[in-house]
């Protein structure tokens, strides 16, 4: 069906011995390479995908679904992927609409796509309500993050063209979903999403990830805060900075009010303290936001360093079918 392009699917996977065989079984006939990367798992999953035909790349113990995406994408590159995808083992996506996914890759319409589950409301699956509010809630602090309007960042139903593979730099242990847009579109990635239809629970078992919210939320946010931080520290410290100014302000101005309504300025010297002191920690929030965004440009030449580098180390280009 693709006869230039090898592709490559990648499936993480942990203690997921009721669903994988379903799922791999359903993967379309031109995908040329199944990667399984186990987890940790202390089930039969990796047996399950061996039988199935599947190269299965293991973890000694459990490592968190981002490590396990990036041993997939390392895998995905050293067999000369073209366009990898990476799909769940928990059956909540249909190995079938795989093709929706590698189309805009293969006509170069975009160089990463997702799954969404909310851009068409007629496709919206049944989630509970305080999990559909936290998606979207994710999905507007990402937009604002990175600029662009995505309405479902945290998907796990996605398609990458080789060159964004070998650009994409992930650091999070405990998801990927978040950080990889952050990180393509700060590298000028074009991003694209396809509404498709998808289970909103799982057939078998809890989420290994999102199980726990509160610990989903913290530990989602973080690695977020973490990719702001490194891609665009001044944006991050020119707000925080701002609001320290704010704060100062406020206390001055109060301070002068009651100075010029009373003729001094008891009981309320405690505004002028405050006032140098949040004005003096806005300043140097500004000076921190301006050091940090000049190693901003050191690690765009590292990071172009590291893409070369990807480059030569997977052979240059893709192996291409015969």
């Amino acid at each position: 069906m693709y006869k230039n392009k090898k592709i490559v699917v990648v499936v993480p996977a942990y203690n997921e011995e009721a669903s994988i065989g379903e799922v791999l079984a359903g993967i379309p006939a031109y995908v040329d390479e199944i990667v399984v990367v186990d987890d940790g798992s202390i089930d039969s999953t990796a047996a399950i995908a061996r039988n199935a035909g599947a190269t299965v790349v293991g973890h000694k113990k459990n490592k968190g679904l981002g490590l396990a995406l990036q041993s997939g994408i390392g895998k995905a590159l050293e067999l000369g992927a073209d366009i990898m995808l990476n799909i769940d083992a928990d059956g909540q996506f249909d190995p079938r609409d795989m093709t929706q996914l590698i189309e805009p890759i293969v006509e170069e319409s975009f160089d990463f796509v997702t799954a969404s589950r909310f851009k068409d409301k007629n496709l919206q699956p049944e989630i509970p309500r305080i999990k559909l509010w936290g998606n979207r809630m994710v999905s507007r602090l990402v937009s604002w993050i990175i600029g662009q309007r995505f309405s479902d960042v945290s998907c796990g139903y996605r398609a990458y063209s080789r060159d964004v593979l070998l650009k994409l730099n992930l650091f999070g242990y405990f998801t990927y979903t978040q950080e990889t847009f952050i990180d393509l579109a700060f590298k000028n990635a074009v991003i694209g999403e396809i509404p498709l239809k998808i289970r909103g629970t799982r057939r078998h078992g809890k989420s290994k990830v999102a199980s726990n919210l509160f610990r989903y939320g913290y530990n989602s946010f973080k690695i977020m805060f973490r990719a702001f931080r490194d891609y665009r520290p001044l944006k991050l410290f020119l707000l925080a900075s701002m609001m320290m100014l704010l704060l100062g302000a406020s206390s001055g101005v109060f301070l002068l009010v009651h100075y010029l309504s009373t003729g001094h300025f008891s009981p309320h010297k405690w505004a002028g303290f405050m006032s140098g002191f949040f004005l003096i920690l806005s300043l140097l929030l500004f000076i921190v936001g301006i050091i940090l965004d000049m190693f901003v440009r050191m690690r765009r030449n590292q990071e172009e360093m590291l893409y070369l580098l990807r480059k030569t180390n997977y052979h240059g280009p893709a192996n291409t079918k015969q």
